[in-house]
């Protein structure tokens, strides 16, 4: 492949930079820059030049082809972090024939090389992405091959499977063992409940990845907004005596007990002669109806029932001077009961998420599903059907990691069986 090059660390300021090469002569470019660098994976420190120009003192190693992140040949330069230097090491980069990397470009070489699976890279993604501990759980255990190793077994199970029912077609004469079709339905009926409680967790899975949304709700005045900001500790939003102040949504995401959760300040709930007040409210019973939770907040602690799901809170407020008696009693003035209530939040939001998988992608539900329904039903149709339906199941557990073998099925058959002996 042609030798791409990029800056790995952000651009700026800072107390390293640190410039990636990958592709053939990634080495021998690196080293007409800093020298020889005769033992792979040794760093070695090195001035930097071009042209005989000294640049920069910098750490510099290689690696071969094939023991690498992206499978080619890769060199790393450690500069110090001048955005100046990395300008002047690339275009000496440039001038040696090597090209800037486009956006992903060097996973997209580890999955063309075989380095990662698909499934792996979207972890992957999902991991630089990551802003709670819980969603840097659930991308490492993505990208450091967990649903990988889930669908080679599935993977097995069909072919396995695949493999005896073609047998039984195929050299019906030859004496093939009688339990063949019960092995066949044992293991499909094994592999479906592996499959559906993949599925059942995807939901959980995926509000760890993008993150959960609470919304407040209540009447004007009930201190929604007040509410917001003293979860922010800052003023977010506007506060005022004056109902319908709030009309459009405020938005806060914080990382609570190590979920992603973005609260929402809506309009205050009421009949309004007011254009865009009336719109902020449709925008605010529309979001509510669609948010994972919602805080009922009001003066009188009376929930709003048409919006009114499973494990809502509900939560009285000015608790500094009214007396509502109510689990969730709290004020935004002296933050009574706000500790309280995010446990409260938090212990709901856990309780959903406890029985996450590892999918946590539409693409990756998509392909189980697809397999899964293929699956469905096998038990009363002709083996020429069944060994149909597995190879497409398994053909969908091939896409979900990126790759397509149908081969394979052909191969267990002459390995298991002496056939033709």
């Amino acid at each position: 492949m042609d030798l791409i090059f990029a800056e790995a660390t952000p651009p700026g300021r800072g107390g390293v930079s640190v410039i990636r090469m990958s592709g053939e002569g990634a080495r021998s470019v690196a080293e007409r820059l800093v020298g020889a660098m005769p033992i792979e994976r040794h760093a070695y420190f090195r001035t930097l030049s071009d042209d005989e120009d000294p640049i920069d003192q910098v750490l510099a190693m290689w690696f071969p082809k094939g023991a690498s992140f992206t499978g080619d040949e890769v060199a790393e330069l450690h500069l110090h972090g001048a955005p100046v230097i990395a300008r002047r090491v690339g275009s000496a980069l440039l001038a040696a024939g090597a090209r800037p990397a486009e956006p992903g470009e060097f996973t997209r070489r580890a999955f063309l090389n075989g380095r990662m699976d698909l499934a792996e890279i979207e972890g992957l993604g999902d991991l630089l992405a990551a802003e709670t501990e819980s969603q840097r759980r659930l991308a490492l255990r993505t990208m450091n091959g967990e649903l990988a190793a889930k669908a080679q077994l599935w993977r097995e199970l069909l072919v396995e499977s695949g493999a005896l029912v073609e047998a039984s077609i195929d050299f019906a004469d030859e004496d093939v063992p009688e339990e063949i079709p019960a092995r066949v339905f044992q293991a499909v009926s094994e592999l479906r409940q592996m499959l559906q409680s993949e599925i059942d967790g995807f939901t959980s899975a995926e509000r760890i990845r993008i993150g959960f949304e609470v919304a407040i709700i209540g009447p004007p005045n009930a201190g929604k907004s007040s509410l917001l900001n003293a979860l922010a500790k800052r003023d977010i939003a506007i506060v005022s005596e004056k109902p319908g102040t709030t009309r459009d949504i405020i938005e806060l995401r914080l990382d609570l007990d190590g979920l992603a959760v973005t609260f929402l300040d809506t309009a205050g709930l009421r009949v309004s002669t007011d254009d865009i007040e009336a719109l902020g409210i449709d925008r605010a019973v529309d979001r509510a109806n669609n948010a994972d939770l919602r805080i009922h907040l009001s003066n009188d602690g009376e929930p709003v029932a048409t919006l009114w799901q499973l494990d809502d809170l509900v939560v009285s407020g000015r608790a500094d001077v009214n007396k509502v008696k109510n689990q969730f009693a709290i004020s935004s003035v002296t933050g009574q009961g706000i500790t309280e209530m995010l446990s409260g939040v938090a212990n709901v939001l856990s309780n959903r998420v406890s029985v996450a998988g590892v999918i946590s992608h539409e693409r990756q539900k998509s392909e189980i599903l697809n397999a899964a329904h293929e699956l469905d039903g096998i038990d009363s149709l002709p083996p020429e059907i069944v060994a149909e339906k597995l190879r497409m199941a398994s053909i969908s557990l091939d896409r979900l990691l990126g790759r397509i073998d149908a081969e394979d099925y052909l191969d267990l058959i002459f390995s298991s069986f002496c056939i033709g002996k």
